[in-house]
């Protein structure tokens, strides 16, 4: 049973913009490596209070790569280096819609 709603959680930034997809939800819905996911990213403590949404694939590990771009664009809005920063993520199956 792949992904069917939407799934919201904070996870750490990583090393080469990596996010962790907690073990609880991987197992709950089978998530398997390279399903294609909508996923939406916001600092946590972000005072702009705006999402960047993108298409990934999540790898063997476990692990979402957030493309550079957004990447950049989050370090310009925010203004600061966001290495090791709390990020909420949503997770959608790639073919729904956000809400």
């Amino acid at each position: 049973m792949p992904l069917t709603e939407s799934v919201t959680f904070k996870a750490k930034l990583q090393r080469r913009s990596r996010i962790a997809v907690p073990r609880h939800y991987r197992w709950r819905f089978k998530m398997e490596p390279g399903e294609l996911l909508r996923v939406s990213v916001e600092p946590l403590d972000s005072e702009s209070g705006l999402r960047e949404i993108f298409l990934a694939r999540m790898n063997g590990d476990g692990r979402i790569i957030v493309p550079k771009l957004i990447m950049e664009i989050l370090q310009q809005r925010e203004e600061k280096d966001l290495s090791g920063v709390i990020l909420e993520v949503t997770l959608w199956p790639s073919g729904r819609s956000e809400e």
